[in-house]
């Protein structure tokens, strides 16, 4: 009796450590699968890119202003397209282009003056002469996160104020949705002056 109860015993101890190796050796559960990124439709890219282009301040700089008693706000008129053409330039104390003096705006905040020069905001309208009208998707990106005119490599640097180190950081479908609202502007005809650089602002009276 004793035999059958060791034997017994042994044999319930093996099917016991059994189990446990069995069940470590289960294969580890399968994660979810994460959904699909939904895709945006047109309107929605265009929506979420006017959220983008308000909310980050694109207005502040690339659209003319009108004057109100609240100080200067963005003519809707106009709405991103850039430095007007014909806007005669105050004086400019050459003082400014020193580093370390102040940083001047124009009167409705689409020039500014500093040690680099003059540099007037774009025309970011979908105007094929003096817009974006014939940029590609792949050439604005470039540009955002280059900081070269047209993305090209030795292209003139984008100048300050605008900030596009920090929009460089934005992700693709970020920056694929703010071009697809800047598309859908109505095109404005306005050719910003190209910049100056410091030794010609010095010759200006």
């Amino acid at each position: 009796m004793k035999k059958y109860f060791v034997i017994c015993s042994f044999l319930l101890i093996s099917c016991t450590v059994l189990l446990q190796v069995g069940c470590n050796n289960q294969p580890p559960a399968q994660q979810p699968a994460e959904p699909a990124k939904k895709e945006l439709s047109q309107a929605e890219l265009i929506e979420r890119g006017k959220y983008l282009v308000t909310m980050v301040g694109c207005n502040d700089c690339h659209s003319p202003k009108v004057m109100t008693a609240e100080g200067p706000v963005p003519d809707t008129t106009k709405l991103l397209s850039g430095h007007p053409a014909q806007m005669p330039m105050p004086p400019i104390d050459k003082n400014s282009l020193k580093p370390g003096s102040w940083i001047l705006f124009g009167p409705d905040l689409t020039s500014a003056v500093g040690p680099w020069g003059i540099s007037f905001s774009a025309n970011l309208t979908p105007d094929t002469a003096t817009g974006i009208g014939a940029w590609t998707e792949e050439v604005f990106v470039k540009t955002i996160r280059t900081g070269k005119h047209l993305g090209q490599e030795g292209g003139r640097p984008i100048l300050p104020p605008m900030p596009w180190q920090d929009f460089g950081k934005a992700t693709d479908d970020d920056l694929k949705a703010i071009f697809t609202y800047l598309k859908a502007l109505p095109p404005i005809v306005n050719k910003v002056p190209a910049p100056v650089a410091p030794p010609d602002v010095a010759k200006m009276k």
